[in-house]
């Protein structure tokens, strides 16, 4: 009767009008990144742009590691119409529209300086539009719908990622590349329309009171981080962050190298079942730790979440025993990647947690800069790692690593008042 009743409060929590706008805000949030990456780089490519030009376009991407340094002023300033969250939302939207339609104007070939502004400027719409949706979800979302939030949050990104990424690829090969962007800056009005139907919120739920925003830049700027800082656990809730995802990102590293290379897959068989199956189970994954978050607590979820991560880890070993067989790399991948998803789902929603709803926008991008720094930097010496141990090895060291965040949960109960998703 217990599990009965679990499974169908888990499946209750997604019958909300929040949830849908998670989904298409999360949708929105997804679009603009493969345009001025992975989209813009086959686009580059087609046109014959040289090698060393294209690496050089790599650091357009920079305000999404940068984006915590102007998300104060976004914390500071309300603009004259919807509201503090709403009115961003829609500057950052409208901007990337504009943006992105450009960009399609532009070519690489003949005005490559051109592009890379225009690049680097919907990056940074793209990252400020990031800033405001994540302040905007950790206040709109109640504690015991953050799990859920987040897990339809990601579905949205992920099927985002779908849109601009393989789609546009598959239409550029039929319309021109003026086309194609013309199209995804008009898909980007269904963010928009969101923005413009969704409500803005206004009170804190946990005191019953109106958020207000900082009364001067200095407090914007200086106040997120004495309130942060100030708080018991403030060091190790930071390496928690740093350490949680950090065996799962370095395994992601290699992964490519390692079916395409070692084991032998072809590359259809990798974009059918990394790319395509992977992604279904990532969105799998996360619906299904958002739901169990509805009924367990946010740490009873990042362990257990945790522990699954890490251990799938290790069937990538499997491989090394099944050699090329489908099967077993569908397995490998479904569990990967739907753990991985459980664990993202758990992440976000600590992340939601922490945040003083005065200070959402910078306190958020300042967290999620230092989950960022697992991802630029732990991808460096995975190469080097692989060539010294080996390839299970590789894979059991990428396990091991996550067992310093998973230990850092035992210190929970001094990061503050301890967050929680519901009561426990």
């Amino acid at each position: 009767m217990t599990l009965k009743r679990t499974l169908i409060e888990s499946i209750a929590i997604y019958a909300n009008r929040r949830m849908a706008l998670m989904l298409v805000l999360g949708f929105a949030s997804g679009i603009p990144l493969s345009l001025c990456s992975t989209t813009l780089t086959a686009w580059m490519v087609t046109e014959g742009i040289d090698i060393r030009t294209i690496g050089l376009y790599s650091l357009v991407g920079l305000p999404y590691a940068l984006k915590f340094l102007w998300s104060p002023l976004m914390d500071r300033f309300v603009p004259p119409f919807l509201g503090r969250r709403r009115g961003w939302m829609l500057i950052a939207q409208l901007a990337l529209i504009v943006a992105i339609t450009a960009l399609g104007f532009s070519n690489p070939v003949s005005r490559p300086v051109t592009v890379a502004f225009l690049a680097v400027g919907l990056a940074f719409f793209s990252a400020s539009q990031d800033i405001v949706l994540d302040a905007y979800r950790t206040e709109l979302l109640a504690p015991a719908e953050r799990g859920a939030g987040a897990g339809v949050w990601i579905m949205g990104y992920r099927l985002a990622i779908l849109i601009s990424g393989a789609l546009a690829l598959i239409l550029s090969d039929h319309l021109s590349w003026k086309a194609v962007y013309i199209i995804m800056g008009a898909v980007m009005a269904v963010g928009c329309i969101a923005t413009l139907l969704a409500p803005e919120p206004l009170t804190d739920p946990s005191p019953g009171r109106r958020v207000e925003p900082p009364r001067n830049l200095e407090e914007a700027v200086i106040l997120p981080f004495i309130d942060f800082f100030r708080r018991p656990g403030a060091v190790e809730i930071l390496f928690f962050i740093v350490l949680y995802k950090i065996g799962d990102v370095a395994a992601a590293q290699m992964t490519t190298p390692y079916i395409l290379q070692h084991i032998g897959f072809s590359r259809t068989e990798l974009g059918t079942i990394y790319k395509g199956f992977g992604m279904a189970a990532t969105i799998v994954g996360g619906l299904v730790g958002g739901g169990l978050m509805a009924r367990w607590s946010l740490k009873r979820s990042l362990v257990v979440f945790g522990l699954l991560q890490a251990v799938s880890t290790l069937t990538f070993v499997l491989l090394e025993y099944t050699g090329r067989q489908l099967w077993a790399l569908s397995v490998v991948i479904g569990t990967e990647n739907f753990t991985g998803g459980m664990g993202t789902a758990a992440y976000t929603a600590l992340l939601m947690a922490l945040c003083n709803k005065n200070f959402t926008a910078t306190q958020y991008a300042l967290l999620s800069s230092f989950m960022a720094v697992t991802r630029y930097v732990t991808g460096a010496p995975t190469g080097y790692l692989v060539s010294a141990a080996g390839w299970p090895l590789f894979f059991v060291v990428c396990t091991a690593a996550a067992l310093p965040g998973l230990l850092l949960i035992l210190t929970y109960e001094r990061w503050g008042a301890a967050p929680r998703t519901e009561g426990e």
